[in-house]
């Protein structure tokens, strides 16, 4: 599988749609195509209006398969770039 980065500008209206959406994703994802796209992290943006976006780094055959996840899932797919190579500095900040 090759990692991408998925873009999703203003997808969600509020904290309890994404929220939502995160939990079809996930279920999508673990029990109907397992073997195509693996959900491995999201980071929530803020966007004009208060709406939510998302950059997310999932694990996929091609991007086909991310396109039909999201489609399933009801969620934007604004872009889809796959990754060269990952540059660690220092891990995740937690909140």
């Amino acid at each position: 599988m090759q990692t991408y980065v998925i873009t999703r500008a203003n997808g969600w209206a509020n904290a309890d749609e994404l929220k939502a959406a995160a939990a079809r994703s996930s279920q999508i994802g673990n029990e109907e195509m397992p073997d195509k796209v693996r959900w491995i992290r999201s980071y929530v943006t803020t966007h004009e209006g208060g709406r939510l976006g998302t950059v997310c780094i999932y694990q996929a055959t091609d991007p086909e398969a991310i396109r039909e996840h999201a489609r399933r899932v009801g969620m934007p797919a604004d872009a889809i770039t796959p990754i060269a190579d990952t540059v660690i500095v220092r891990p995740d900040p937690t909140n």
